[in-house]
């Protein structure tokens, strides 16, 4: 599925599209990728065990978690996993960048799974922050829903890999992603 143009308008639609498939292959894990929480809150009801991934604390400013304190306890209670680290493909290599300049090994590869579109390298870097975290079981099938920007406009099934193995990861389908980013 396709959607015309990127964005948070999409993330009714995606949401569906992903617990569709899921169901139809049986995955039980959705991994999202979600800050304030209100795209975790659309992937609740259905079912299926929610994994949330955020940003790191400091993303948007330094101390400060985009999530509040309520948000995550509101999830916690729905059974929500909330997940909140460093980003798989940022982390020391974006920080180096910054300092000195260059382009390290982890922006070259997320740059390269952004030619798919920003929401498919959310959901291969979330599907692998998720199982690092042990949130997700090993050698099994995940749906990962991400976006571009804010809201969801992407989902995939991946097969991750823990990040010391990262190569081995598979993105097995393409759910849904826009035409346009």
């Amino acid at each position: 599925m396709y959607w015309e143009k990127a964005g948070k308008a999409n993330t009714d639609q995606t949401v569906q599209a992903a617990v569709q498939r899921a169901r139809e292959l049986g995955i039980n894990h959705l991994v999202v990728a979600s800050n304030s929480g209100w795209t975790a809150r659309k992937c609740l009801g259905h079912g299926l065990e929610v994994i949330c991934v955020t940003h790191h604390v400091g993303y948007a400013k330094p101390g400060e978690d985009e999530m509040t304190p309520e948000t995550r306890r509101e999830l916690q209670e729905a059974g929500v996993k909330v997940l909140t680290t460093t980003h798989l493909m940022a982390g020391l290599d974006r920080a180096v960048r910054m300092k000195f300049g260059g382009l390290y090994p982890a922006e070259i590869i997320a740059a390269s799974l952004r030619m798919l579109g920003q929401g498919t390298k959310v959901c291969v870097e979330i599907a692998g922050m998720a199982l690092d975290a042990g949130l997700i079981p090993h050698g099994q099938e995940v749906v990962a829903i991400g976006g571009t920007g804010a809201g969801a406009d992407t989902a995939c099934v991946v097969l991750p890999a823990h990040s010391n193995h990262f190569f081995d990861t598979k993105v097995r389908e393409i759910i849904c992603r826009p035409r346009q980013f």
